[in-house]
């Protein structure tokens, strides 16, 4: 009897045993949430950036930066130490594993990018080395760009040996720079999803800058204000790159909306409207700066009569099936026309009336009568200051204008 017992509490004791045994074995979800150190690995340059995870109710959920702009992730899913994040406004993806302290993987931007990824929760900053000159401000970078222009901008800001700024283009900036100096050189970078970049930016004895960008392409920076700066061709005005062949003939459009109907210029939709006629792509990560922009200004004055129409360059797979676009569309509450015009190549083209349209973004902004009143090409990111609000300012400006007009234009 007693022996049967001891028996019956031998085998439970054991059971239990095994039990916690198995218990102790079952692998645990980590936490990922918090700051990282990330990078990724561009033509064999690796470019740092901050990231952030989120964990709440609503799942897992991974950011990127542009500045104080968070490009949040639209998905994602932990699975034991198996991270995957989808950034759909990109056509992206991030895969990684958790492994010692580290996430390793990949980040895959449709079918052209794949950038190997490493991240470690993130530490203090980078300390900086030696005294750091004072490169703040705007400077003009010469140039023989592939658009037609003869210079371009690179605009500082700096805090001690903290510094931030961008490259402006005629398209559009760099995005948001960041960096430290460091033993005689400014280390910035910039990865948001999209735009990787790594600029290390030395002051020379001259007053000059030497800007290295991905350790490859080297070009040189004067203050704008300097004498040097004056015998230089300026940086292109946004506002002149692109005209019209024939400023007196209605501007026309022809291509199918996402439910495959054709929309023209003479929809009802835009009869005796001011027209804003974008020309974009999801694909264009200036075009992402812009988006925010257009969505308050469709906002704010459609209700006096001003339509967008969005003329959108996909790549082929997108024309077939626009998932990143709509989901570009959902991620910045875009609620005007968005027509499905081509391939990026196909830009001039497609747009025949238009003279030297070669950036992404463009905008043509139509009078009550169809005629184009003016253009703007590009659109910079807030990291370019004051560049930046001159462009808010001129397309508000222009619009505001063109609606004050008299609303008969028989």
């Amino acid at each position: 009897m007693r022996f049967g017992l001891f028996v019956r509490q031998s085998v439970l004791l054991a059971l239990f045993g095994l039990g916690l045994a198995a218990c102790a074995h079952v692998p645990e979800t980590p936490s990922l949430a918090g700051r990282w150190d990330a990078t990724v690995v561009v033509n064999d340059v690796e470019i740092p950036f901050p990231f952030e995870i989120f964990e709440d109710g609503a799942g897992i959920h991974g950011a990127f930066f542009n500045g104080e702009l968070m490009i949040r992730s639209t998905g994602g899913q932990l699975e034991n130490d198996s991270l995957t994040l989808a950034f759909a406004q990109y056509g992206a993806r991030l895969d990684a594993t958790f492994t010692d302290g580290m996430l390793e993987g990949l980040y895959v931007r449709g079918s052209r990018r794949r950038y190997p990824f490493r991240a470690r929760p993130a530490s203090t900053t980078m300390a900086p080395s030696g005294d750091p000159p004072s490169i703040a401000g705007v400077w003009i970078i010469p140039t023989e760009s592939n658009k037609g222009e003869k210079a371009w901008r690179f605009i500082a800001r700096q805090t001690g040996a903290q510094v931030e700024g961008a490259i402006l283009r005629v398209d559009g900036d760099t995005g948001n720079l960041v960096g430290v100096y460091r033993d005689g050189t400014f280390v910035m970078s910039h990865f948001s999803g999209a735009r990787p970049l790594l600029l290390e930016v030395t002051l020379e004895e001259d007053g000059s800058l030497r800007l290295v960008q991905n350790r490859e392409q080297e070009l040189v920076a004067v203050r704008a204000e300097s004498p040097a700066a004056a015998e230089l061709a300026p940086p292109t005005d946004p506002s002149a790159h692109t005209t019209v062949r024939d400023p007196d003939e209605p501007f026309r459009f022809g291509f199918p909306d996402l439910e495959g109907q054709i929309v023209t210029q003479d929809d009802p939709r835009f009869a005796g409207k001011v027209v804003l006629v974008s020309i974009t792509g999801s694909w264009c990560p200036n075009c992402h700066d812009e988006a925010p922009f257009l969505s308050e200004l469709y906002k704010t004055y459609r209700a006096l009569g001003l339509e967008i129409v969005a003329l959108s360059f996909e790549q082929e797979d997108q024309l077939v099936d626009p998932t990143r676009l709509r989901a570009f569309i959902d991620r910045y509450d875009l609620g005007y026309t968005f027509l499905l015009a081509g391939v990026p190549d196909e830009l001039s083209e497609k747009v025949p009336q238009a003279v030297n349209l070669n950036a992404f973004p463009t905008t043509f902004m139509l009078g009550r009568d169809g005629l184009v009143r003016a253009v703007h090409a590009g659109f910079p990111s807030p990291a370019s200051g004051e560049f930046y609000t001159a462009a808010l300012d001129e397309v508000t400006s222009h619009i505001e204008a063109l609606l004050a007009e008299p609303t008969d234009v028989s």
